[in-house]
């Protein structure tokens, strides 16, 4: 069996979701509250592949999850705990419960069926939510993990991903972090040793394939 066929096993659509993580307008929108970190998911192509892996998801059949982090108006538990959390307070965006900045950024396509997971504190899409019983409720087995950042919330979901059991599959130009040069030594020497590390057309392609209906 070769490489390609092994993905496709391992992205069966009755046995998988598709996480994005973050790609929220007030994180990756053109008013993002971290405009270095917007404007490499967009030039470097992840954020247009993000959306494309989303539409391919809709169309076979495929979970998709999104993953969004944000704030109650008066703070009430989230964390103070680290550098990044008292940071983000004094940004000029804020990822405020019901506002526009936690609204999923264009091109990124949202359907009925998507499930929006969000959380108020930490920073794991994954612990802490709803995410794990939304994927053992759904029969999912592999989950692939897209979005931002590479730093921090991209390691902590595919490690949270791997601990609880799942097979953890990372499109690597579908993710992004800064300084740009940051990502692709992070895939190479962290997340490969515990996920597969993949393209966005080598999942586009497995999907093109035929499959059975979820």
């Amino acid at each position: 069996m070769g490489a390609q066929e092994r993905l496709g096993e391992l992205l069966d659509p009755a046995a998988t979701a598709l996480l994005t993580v973050e790609c929220q307008r007030g994180v990756v929108g053109p008013d993002s509250a971290l405009p270095e970190l917007a404007q490499e998911a967009r030039s470097s192509g992840a954020l247009t592949n993000v959306a494309r892996l989303v539409a391919a998801a809709h169309d076979a059949g495929v979970q998709v999850l999104h993953a969004v982090a944000e704030r109650r108006p008066d703070g009430r538990g989230a964390n103070r705990n680290a550098r990044l959390f008292r940071a983000a307070e004094r940004l000029p965006v804020q990822q405020l419960s019901g506002s526009t900045a936690v609204r999923i950024a264009d091109p990124v396509p949202v359907a009925d069926e998507d499930l929006i997971v969000r959380r108020l504190h930490g920073l794991s899409p994954i612990a802490g939510t709803d995410v794990d019983a939304l994927l053992r409720n759904l029969g999912c087995r592999t989950l692939i993990v897209t979005g931002v950042s590479a730093n921090v919330a991209i390691p902590n979901a595919v490690f949270d991903a791997v601990n609880l059991g799942y097979a953890a599959v990372v499109p690597a130009d579908a993710i992004a972090g800064v300084p740009p040069e940051y990502t692709p030594a992070m895939v190479r020497h962290t997340l490969a040793l515990v996920a597969t590390v993949t393209a966005t057309d080598e999942v586009l392609a497995c999907w093109k394939r035929p499959h059975r209906p979820r």
